[in-house]
């Protein structure tokens, strides 16, 4: 009880500081507790097939469709910066991306690790989670700490995401699901590694040493989405051919889905 109080309490701080409504402010504080959590446990951010995260850490709701970033330009991968415009960055962060890279220089981020930077973004600057992991991915881009599309510390990664028109129960039997898989992801082995359902997938992928970590999030009470990063890539031409690849996969995991529901 004494702990409900006081997150009630915090709730209506949050409100009288932002003007947001009870539900909105309790929304972002649950989303923040749970970021913190999964931060501190080292959980790996499920990043999109250009480096940025294609959806907050697992079990953490998206942004709206509407603030998700345009797809990379053909010919390459893009980095954050300019993937993400300056303005979408400032309505949804408070700041552009010169506000943050000064920022974070003047705290010291390049000596810091990314589930730091994300961290410190979230705890003391209110960042929301989804934007927390895309600041940060920036930031280590434009400090020569990783590639688009590398992970800090080397290595590449792929992947996607999807919105299909299925309950997220049923998104995450298309992966954990043998049979089902098979349908839309055939001739493919994989060793799982965590099945947390419906939230988190994780798996190695041909007998290693790559592995696929998927995130789900519902989307309403028919809708879910998925994102999935293809993790351990050797190499930015094979990362290359894996976003392709989860392109054509993941389409036809909505379709088929979507087709008959099975």
């Amino acid at each position: 009880m004494t702990n409900q109080r006081a997150f009630k309490s915090r709730v209506r701080a949050r409100m009288a500081k932002t003007g947001e409504s009870y539900t909105t402010a309790r929304r972002h504080l649950l989303a923040r507790a749970d970021t913190e959590a999964r931060l501190d446990a080292g959980a790996t951010p499920v990043e999109g097939p250009a480096g940025a995260p294609a959806a907050d850490l697992p079990g953490t709701a998206p942004e709206p469709a509407t603030a998700e970033p345009a797809p990379p330009p053909a010919g390459g991968a893009a980095g954050q910066i300019e993937r993400i415009p300056d303005a979408l960055l400032l309505e949804r962060t408070g700041r552009d991306w010169a506000g943050w890279l000064a920022l974070l220089d003047e705290w010291g981020g390049t000596e810091h690790s990314h589930a730091e930077i994300a961290r410190w973004l979230v705890t003391a600057h209110d960042v929301p989670g989804w934007w927390a992991q895309t600041v940060t991915v920036g930031y280590e881009q434009a400090r020569g700490l990783r590639a688009p599309g590398q992970r800090r510390g080397g290595g590449y990664s792929a992947g996607g995401s999807r919105t299909v028109a299925v309950p997220v129960d049923r998104l995450f039997a298309a992966f954990a699901d043998e049979d089902l898989r098979r349908r839309w992801l055939p001739d493919v082995e994989l060793r799982v590694r965590t099945a947390t359902a419906p939230k988190t997938f994780r798996a190695d992928w041909a007998g290693g040493p790559t592995r696929i970590v998927v995130g789900f999030v519902p989307a309403g009470a028919a809708k879910s989405r998925l994102s999935v990063a293809h993790e351990k890539v050797d190499s930015a031409e094979r990362a290359a051919e894996l976003k392709a690849y989860w392109r054509d996969r993941l389409g036809a995991l909505k379709r088929l889905l979507e087709s008959d529901g099975t």
